[in-house]
Parts: C-alpha cells; structure tokens; sequence
C-alpha cells in the first residue's frame, strides 16, 4: 500500500512538493505535446480551418472539462483532510460519495454540450467557413465528458493520498494512444477533422479505466464497501460546497476565454491560427505552474487536516521560488524561439507573424501566471470557497474588459488579444497575493475535520 500512498505532513517540505509535482508535470507536458501534435497534424493534413476548428472547440472544452475538474478538486481536498487527520473510514465515505457526483457531472454536461454546440458557436461569431467543422468535431468531444470526469475524480482521489504516480501512467498511454489513433486516421488513411475527435475519445475511455483498476490491489483506501457507498448527506455537502466554487470558478474562467475567442474569431481565421498556436504554447508553459498547484492543494490539505499551519506557510515560500524560476526561464525561451515555435504549427507567413508576436506580448506575463496558480493551489487545498469564486470574476471581468477596452476602445487591433490574456494574469495574481494575506485560510480546515 505504501507505494500508493503519500503522507505529506512529515519530512522535508521541498522534497515533497518535488517528488509530488514531477509526475504531475510529467504528465501535464505529455499532455500538452499530445494537444500540440494534435494541432500540427491537424493544421498541416487537413489546412487552416481545420485548426481554428479545433482551436474554437478546445476552448469550448475546455469549459465543460473545467467543470469536471472543479468538482475533483472539491473531492480531493475533502479527502485530502481526512487523511491528514488520519480519519480512515471517513476517507472511504468520501471515495464512494465522490462517485455520484463525478459520473452524474459529466453525463450531465455532455449532454447539454451536445445539445446546444450550435447556440454557443454561434454566440462565440464562429465563422461561417469553420462552423460545420466545429460542430462535428465538439460533439463527438462531448461524448468523451463522461470519461473526462472519470478519470479526473479518480486522479484527484489518489492525488489527496499523495499518489500522483498511477495518474500519470496512463495518462501517458492515453495520450499514446491519441497521437497514434491522430496519425493513422489523418495521416494514413486520410480522414477529416471528426476521426481526430474519435481518437479523443477513445483515449479518454483508456485513461478512466486504467487509472481505476491499477491502484485496487495496492491502495487500502480503494477497498472500500457498500456502507461506504451510501449517500452521506455531509460528506456531500462538504465536497459540494468545496468543488462547486472551485467549478463556478473554472466555469468563470473558461467562459472568459470563450468571449475572448469570440473576439479573436473576428479578425478571421488567420487570426485564430496563430491565437490557437500561442494558446498551446502557453498551456505547455503553464504545466509546470500547475503541477505545483496541484501539489501545493494536496500538501495544503493533508497539513491542515494534521494542524500543521506553519509547515503550509513553508511549503508556500519554496513553491513561490520555483515558480517564478520557470517564468522567468519560459520568458527567456519565447523571446529567443517564439518564431520557430509557432512555424511548426502552420506554415503561414501570416499566422507566423501574428503569433510570433503574441509570444513577444505574453512572454513577461509567465511569471505571475506562475504566481496565480501557486496561491490558488494553496487557497483551494484550504477550501476557501470565496476566493474561488472571486479569483474568477477577477478573470471573467479581466478578459472582457482588457478585450473591449483594448480593441473596441483603444483601437490596438489583433494585439489587444495577448495583451489581454497578460493583464488580466497580471490583476489575478495579485488578487490571489491579497487573500492569502489576509490571512483567513488557516481556519478552513475546521470546516471539515473538526465538525
């Protein structure tokens, strides 16, 4: 069982964030070179539109996996404090409560994303050229929710245990699977855009499953029995009332991101060419910010269900230098490589210039993203439900607003689109810096363990 499991609240806090992050981070960049090779296949066999088909439905997605992932994020912090308390059965209550809401979450969203991708599209000003493309490809996704949800719960609940290993195994196949299933069907046998969303699928359903079944042997925890399968009223209200905000949050967040693609759409599909490429550049930049973050709610949780609050505020400073390390040395590469980056997506002269750009734009702003997801991983890891719902309409206010103030208003043109993106890291990280501050996140922990 030991190799499964984690306990966070002794030894060296570094080293724990460490050893925690680096599947983590593992994952996420085999992930994100998954999205880019998705992409590259995508833009160089089946053309431009095609790609900012793909680039329009990903941030469509990426709302409806922001949901799941909120509600995880609520059943690994409860899970992750009951284990820090050393409350065994009540760690089980958990993992069989946690099953209702995660499967019913995502058939729920994917059937309203199936439902009504047209209305939204629409709304995002899609262009007419990409719109029937997008459709298809989103609602093949829209099947895969479920499984998206599946394999998040799971990963979150073997996360709070302090395994990040058995996550990332078969995330790692999975994504082997996608880039394999990608080439054969566009490569080889020539298919369109909606077989590159089966392939989607069909390693999402391998992640579920994997991540389920590996860890049933060595992991106490997973055996759990039909007592711990009833509904329990307060475990689920403490696992809503966490992963709600923490969705709402996402959803926020995510919803902000779809106005800003509506934006981009506007300047036509060039435009969206290069903001995908920049978009998938950022979100490798990002993974190891958020393998931190993830490590720091896990570490977070665990400590303050034991009582250890000063051991966080360790945890916090270490997390803070690495972080900031990284931005500054993703700064420095997209300054130097950013051309080259993004002509290995498309070769357009036009999006190579537009997206070349955007990197220059975004490069000084990697260092307080770097900050927003370290402070947020730490307030969600105390449960602190307010700042989730504030940290997103800090960010819903911020892409909306910078978007229409700097294209509407100041004219700026294509640009306003990354200048966007930056302020608006820029205004949530010190959003985040002024509610840990102030200094109310070590009572959460009361909301869970000691009632």
């Amino acid at each position: 069982m030991a190799s499964y499991i984690s306990d966070m609240t002794e030894g060296s806090e570094f080293k724990h964030l460490i050893h925690f992050s680096i599947p983590l981070l593992i994952g996420n960049v085999f992930q994100q070179f998954y999205t880019i090779i998705n992409s590259v296949v995508v833009g160089r066999f089946l053309g431009k539109n095609a790609l900012a088909a793909v680039g329009i439905a990903g941030t469509l997605h990426y709302m409806f996996f922001s949901l799941c992932f909120g509600l995880s994020i609520g059943v690994g912090v409860v899970i992750s404090h009951f284990f820090g308390a050393k409350k065994e059965d009540k760690v089980k209550q958990s993992i069989g409560n946690s099953i209702y809401i995660i499967m019913l979450s995502g058939l729920l969203l994917g059937g309203l994303g199936i439902i009504f991708t047209k209305q939204v599209l629409e709304l995002m000003q899609t262009p007419p050229e990409v719109m029937a493309e997008t459709i298809l490809y989103f609602r093949i996704l829209c099947i895969g929710i479920v499984f998206v949800g599946g394999y998040n719960g799971i990963a979150a609940i073997l996360r709070a245990l302090g395994d990040s290993k058995t996550p990332l195994i078969f995330l790692l196949i999975s994504n082997a699977v996608n880039v394999i299933l990608d080439i054969t069907f566009v490569v080889v046998l020539h298919k369109g855009i909606e077989w590159v969303a089966v392939a989607t699928v069909c390693s999402q359903i391998v992640a579920m499953v994997g991540t389920i079944l590996l860890p049933l042997r060595g992991n106490e925890y997973l055996h759990i029995k039909l007592r711990h399968l009833r509904l329990n009223k307060d475990i689920i209200i403490k696992i809503t009332s966490m992963g709600i905000p923490v969705a709402l949050q996402n959803l926020m967040i995510a919803l902000s991101m779809v106005v800003l693609q509506g934006v981009v759409n506007r300047f036509g599909a060039s435009a969206i060419a290069a903001f995908t490429a920049t978009s998938r550049v950022e979100q490798l930049a990002g993974q190891p910010f958020n393998s931190m973050s993830a490590a720091m709610t896990t570490f977070t949780g665990q400590n303050l269900g034991a009582g250890k609050i000063e051991r966080v505020r360790k945890g916090l400073r270490k997390a803070v230098l690495v972080s900031v390390t990284f931005g500054i040395f993703m700064w420095l590469i997209v300054a130097f490589f950013g051309q080259w980056i993004v002509a290995q997506f498309v070769p357009d002269p036009e999006v190579i210039r537009m997206g070349h750009t955007g990197l220059l734009i975004l490069g000084p702003f990697f260092i307080p993203l770097g900050l927003i997801y370290v402070f947020r991983g730490l307030l969600n890891g105390t449960g602190d439900g307010i700042f989730a719902l504030i940290i997103g309409f800090v960010e819903i206010v911020g892409r909306v607003g910078f978007a229409l103030i700097l294209t509407q208003v100041l004219h700026i043109g294509v640009w306003g689109i990354w200048w966007t993106a930056g302020l608006t890291w820029a205004i949530a990280a010190a959003t985040a810096i002024i509610r840990y501050k102030q200094g109310k996140w070590d009572k959460f922990e009361t909301k869970i363990v000691r009632k």
